[in-house]
């Protein structure tokens, strides 16, 4: 067994313990042992009383702290990448990616840190106020709760934990129980870096788990990353606190017939099938106008059929197996139940273990899951339309809105199409499928509250305070 398989494992003659898996080969990466009750009672109680010392940590200290973890996981970045691969089963190349984002996260932290400390406000732009003077500060909510998934189990750890002490608040984190090792890893790296280590407290455990920490009045912010039933259950629980919730997608992706076709075709595939397709912001719908959509077709099926599916280790892999045989199951059924409905499957969708080959599907009805859902899962699906209109409805028919792509050579109809699309973000010549750690992030339509980016979560884990003096 590697190294970096060796993070907090535990003895496996626990008797509830949680194991985690090598996603491909399901080997026992771990035993770890999981929180009770009173575990979480406890670790909620601790990060609360220390979060009194977190608030008045200098800002300075905050930032230094943040700059040398991420020193530190750049030293590392080859464990964490095979850390990554081995619980998450991204391919050794994206997981490599994931590691230098996630340094690139804390060192925008830091920054943040340093920066965002408020704002003179200027009292004499209203008469009957020109006596006075002041600013506003931004000051820590307290105790977060981050509940992160599985798909990035690096990165979106970093994305809350990373603002969360840039703000000096502290944080309970419970991750996946699917992949909870890189969150430990990383939490590691930043008690080695200086901070006091009940500043952040990790728990694993079941739904009871979380829960106990969404219902908790010690915590005053909750951030979720996740799914919509799950974000569904957190928002009836939590009660009177501020919440920040990413719920995934159903991303879109139009390409119109001026597009540079060998450039769209490329995007698209990389975005379809990153991750194995497990990706809030992936290309899950692709609308090609009529008059070049046999030609997008014919090439994005051939690069497809180019992709590597199978050891996420090798570097010759492209796409990995997905996070479990049973989420493979899932997918593969909805496949089937497109195909059914009359659907045609034009390559991929061969479940082999937990990998699961690349599928492009066409002609897939409307009322079928995998149009109305997010896959999370290395499928897409390519449809054809008539008129910008046409495309603009289509794009827009789903309850959930991340992200979408468009590609045009012509500015005017992109701007217009972006403003028309009903989503957080709209990336234009290029697929849905990209994000800078450093913009606001999130979702538009059902189930968006708040936005993840490092200076926007950092507003959202903290609140200003007014301070104004009467000369």
């Amino acid at each position: 067994m590697s190294e970096t398989t060796m993070v907090h494992v535990e003895s496996a003659e626990l008797l509830d313990d949680l194991a985690v898996y090598n996603k491909y080969d399901g080997t026992v990466l771990a035993h770890l042992p999981q929180s009770t009750q009173e575990d979480v009672e406890r670790e909620l109680k601790r990060a609360a009383t220390a979060s009194v010392s977190a608030a008045a940590m200098p800002r300075h200290e905050r930032a230094q702290i943040l700059d040398t973890a991420a020193d530190l996981l750049k030293q590392r970045a080859d464990k964490a990448a095979n850390l990554i691969v081995f619980e998450a089963g991204k391919t050794i190349r994206q997981a490599r990616k994931e590691v230098s984002r996630a340094i690139n996260t804390l060192k925008l932290s830091a920054a943040e840190s340093r920066r965002n400390a408020g704002e003179v406000v200027p009292f004499d732009s209203f008469a009957g106020s020109e006596n006075r003077l002041g600013w506003f500060s931004r000051e820590p909510l307290g105790l977060i709760a981050a509940i992160t998934p599985y798909n990035d189990p690096l990165n979106l750890v970093a994305h809350k934990l990373g603002p969360a002490i840039a703000g000096g608040n502290t944080v309970i984190l419970k991750p996946s129980q699917l992949t909870p090792l890189s969150a430990m890893f990383l939490v590691d790296l930043l008690v080695e870096a200086g901070l006091p280590d009940d500043f952040i407290v990790v728990v694993l455990g079941d739904r009871t788990v979380g829960q106990a920490i969404v219902e908790s009045k010690l915590v005053r912010m909750v951030s979720f990353t996740g799914g919509f039933a799950t974000g569904s259950a957190v928002a009836a629980s939590a009660g009177i606190k501020r919440l920040c919730m990413e719920l995934g997608g159903n991303a879109p992706v139009i390409v119109y017939d001026d597009a540079d076709l060998p450039s769209a075709v490329e995007a698209s595939v990389s975005g379809s099938f990153w991750a194995a397709g497990q990706n809030c912001i992936g290309a899950q719908r692709i609308l090609v106008h009529r008059t070049i959509f046999d030609a997008f077709l014919k090439s994005f099926v051939s690069k497809t059929n180019a992709l590597a599916a199978g050891d996420p280790s090798q570097e010759s892999t492209d796409v990995g197996p997905m996070i479990s045989r049973a989420a493979a199951e899932e997918a593969k059924r909805k496949i089937d139940q497109a195909v059914e409905a009359g659907a045609r499957l034009l390559t991929g969708g061969t479940l082999n273990g937990t990998v699961l080959t690349p599928a492009v599907l066409t002609g897939v009805s409307r009322s079928c899951e995998a149009w109305r859902e997010e896959l999370f899962a290395p499928v897409v699906l390519i449809e054809p339309f008539d008129t910008q209109d046409e495309a603009i409805r289509l794009a827009n028919d789903s309850e959930y809105a991340l992200q979408a792509g468009v590609f045009t050579k012509d500015l005017a109809r992109a701007m217009e199409t972006a403003r028309a699309i009903d989503a957080g973000g709209v990336m234009i010549n290029d697929s849905s499928d990209y994000r800078h750690d450093a913009m606001p992030f999130g979702g538009s339509k059902y189930g968006s509250m708040g936005r993840e980016g490092v200076r926007f979560a950092y507003e959202e884990m903290t609140q200003p305070k007014v301070i104004a003096i009467a000369s």
